[in-house]
């Protein structure tokens, strides 16, 4: 279920006291047309302040008592001019994101005072955004919601906690991060942990707890291709005693999402960490349904941070995926990853009895002497959104690539590598520009369009944005 922004609204006025007593019901009309369509939408909840703004001690107050109610951001309401100092009083105490509203009413100067505030606001260096016209339109009630969203996504990875589970896989650079920049721009704070301790953990994990989710893999996944050696049943049940251990780690400290490193290290000596990517970011697991947490393979932080930010403005898993191959038959890039991805793009529904019957656990490869298995799938179709954190000279952008998941026949996973899961993508532009351009390995995808919030949470943000093809 979605959890709803929360977003904090005060109406502002005239300053004169005369001139706000016969203007205040304007300007509560024009906050309660707001909170109504709002409400009405069931998409966010809504704080009022307790009071209308009309003197600098009221905007010092009703900021701070929506920052004091925990708002996710605070949209500002213009009926009538409102002094711009107000406003500015209002956006330097209280919880940003802001969003100026002023309805296109040629009887009352809303859209005067909006204006006048948008300029003192800038004056002020203090980001904010603007929303116009009658909120029962549906294209202006978007703005407003849009705008709720992405302010959830900010507001709520700021304070978060991320665990860094083992160190640089496989010499990528674009995978590690500056803990100090994290916490600095995005309030993040990067915890690291050794790998050891999956290891040591995983040993303390009750063997009923292990039978119990090895019989559910075996009633519910599609095929399991033991192979007497490299894959068994015991092996399976190690690579589930890592993903118990996993959310031990992930319970115990507190960690929103993670990056576990695994090769070598893992994959060698002790096993694939296929099974923990695979169900620590899916809905479910043995014990039924759950809150997914990203896992990131190979420890890849602004995947990691790229997966959060889009967790947190769907509520949805979010697929991590190495970009590998563009197959000119089917004119579509290849997807496909080493680690794994969640079980619930095999569908993308919570349903895990459907999902998993369309999944395949392989032995893994060869390479990866520690055992176990991969986890195949090919993700189903839908119009979707790519994204990844890129760095260059130290400067964070957001790559932004729309494109289309299609199904292509099972046998095309044959011709990269079958044990692993894939994604086929027709992209709106030549594929080229994708080889040319993109900065990274890895990329990440939710269904649906996210371009317009990715843009907005991207300005919140102070994060340049690159729309791929444009």
């Amino acid at each position: 279920m979605r959890k709803k922004p929360v977003i904090g609204i005060v109406g502002l006025s005239d300053g004169d006291p005369q001139v706000h007593e016969q203007l205040k019901e304007i300007v509560k009309e024009q906050v309660d047309a707001i909170v109504n369509a709002l409400k009405a939408s069931g998409e966010v909840e809504v704080v009022e302040a307790g009071e209308l703004v009309c003197s600098v001690r009221t905007a010092k107050e009703q900021a701070e008592y929506l920052k004091r109610m925990d708002v996710d951001g605070t949209i500002l309401s213009y009926g009538v001019f409102a002094f711009p100092n107000f406003s500015a009083v209002v956006a330097q105490n209280g919880k940003g994101p802001f969003l100026l509203a002023a309805n296109l009413n040629p009887d009352w100067p809303g859209m005067v005072a909006m204006l006048a505030a948008g300029g003192a606001l800038n004056h002020l260096g203090i980001r904010h955004f603007r929303a116009s016209g009658d909120v029962t339109e549906p294209e202006v009630l978007k703005k407003y919601i849009r705008f709720a969203r992405c302010a959830r996504v900010v507001t709520r990875l700021n304070g978060q906690k991320y665990g860094l589970i083992g160190g640089r896989s496989l010499g990528m650079y674009s995978a590690t991060v500056s803990m100090q920049d994290w916490q600095k721009k995005f309030g993040v704070d990067v915890d690291h942990m050794d790998q050891s301790e999956l290891v040591r953990l995983a040993e303390e994990v009750p063997e009923e707890k292990v039978e119990k989710a090895l019989g559910w893999l075996e009633d519910n996944m599609g095929e399991i291709r033991y192979n007497g050696s490299s894959f068994t049943p015991d092996k399976l049940k190690t690579q589930i005693s890592h993903y118990e251990a996993l959310k031990k780690i992930i319970k115990e400290n507190e960690y929103d999402f993670v990056g576990v490193k695994c090769h070598y290290e893992m994959s060698r000596h002790y096993c694939t960490e296929c099974i923990c990517a695979a169900f620590c970011n899916d809905p479910y697991d043995w014990d039924g349904p759950k809150e997914p947490v990203v896992y990131a393979c190979e420890a890849d932080s602004d995947a990691a941070l790229t997966m959060q930010i889009l967790k947190l403005l769907t509520d949805e898993p979010v697929i991590f995926m190495d970009v590998r191959h563009y197959d000119s038959e089917y004119d579509v890039m290849v997807f496909c990853n080493c680690g794994s991805q969640s079980t619930y793009y095999a569908t993308g529904t919570d349903d895990h009895r459907e999902n998993l019957g369309r999944t395949t656990l392989y032995p893994a490869l060869d390479i990866y002497a520690g055992g176990g298995c991969h986890v195949n799938l090919m993700t189903a179709p839908g119009h979707a959104t790519i994204a990844r954190l890129n760095r260059r000279e130290g400067k964070y952008r957001l790559t932004i690539i729309p494109a289309d998941f299609v199904a292509v026949p099972e046998e095309k996973m044959k011709e990269t590598t079958e044990e692993w899961p894939h994604v086929f993508a027709k992209l709106p532009f030549d594929h080229q520009i994708f080889l040319d351009k993109f900065d990274a390995n890895h990329c990440h995808a939710v269904y649906g369009d996210k371009t317009e919030e990715l843009k907005m949470i991207c300005e919140m943000l102070d994060i340049d944005v690159e729309i791929l093809g444009e």
